[in-house]
């Protein structure tokens, strides 16, 4: 099991402990670390055989797996979670959505909540085909516009076949 680099990076300088989500969870390694580091872990992903595997992967771990559609929260959920981690999710639906997917993801966190946002990093004249699509800097800023506190943004160097640097952003409800 390997969790994110980067989420492993952000628990090496931040211990504040609590309720945590994972949106998108995928096959749930990075809920795995964030539980064995001593988070109350929740990790949602639409996919209905992704969470199954997961529940079956970590099964006797206490991780709270839920099949969950992003743009469908339920109030359980809304500004419960002291930290977010969004890693390649926003990317993978398309820009028309993007505003949506970080209303959605930003409306998780409690007060005085952080978020780590993942993603590949596009200049701002492209305009790659997808999926995915890499994020633009620019599109950071719906972050900011819903009163987010940026706490570290940076472009980390990292070749792949979907770009060159992915952006690396903590921000934090206040």
């Amino acid at each position: 099991m390997q969790g994110n680099p980067h989420l492993k990076h952000y628990m090496q300088h931040d211990v504040a402990l609590g309720k945590c989500l994972v949106v998108g969870c995928g096959l749930g390694d990075d809920a795995h670390m964030l539980s064995q580091a001593g988070y109350d872990v929740t990790a949602i992903d639409i996919s209905n055989s992704a969470i199954k595997w997961c529940q079956e992967r970590f099964d006797g771990i206490c991780i709270n797996f839920l099949v969950q559609d992003v743009f469908e929260l339920p109030d359980s959920l809304v500004g419960e979670f002291d930290f977010v981690f969004e890693s390649l999710t926003i990317q993978s639906l398309p820009r028309e959505f993007r505003t949506k997917m970080i209303n959605a993801v930003t409306s998780l966190l409690a007060e005085n909540g952080k978020i780590l946002v993942i993603a590949h990093g596009v200049g701002e004249d492209k305009d790659p085909l997808g999926p995915p699509w890499p994020m633009k800097r620019s599109e950071f800023e719906d972050f900011d516009a819903l009163g987010l506190k940026m706490l570290e943004f940076k472009m980390i160097e990292e070749e792949t076949k979907i770009s060159s640097y992915k952006f690396y952003a903590l921000y934090q409800k206040s």
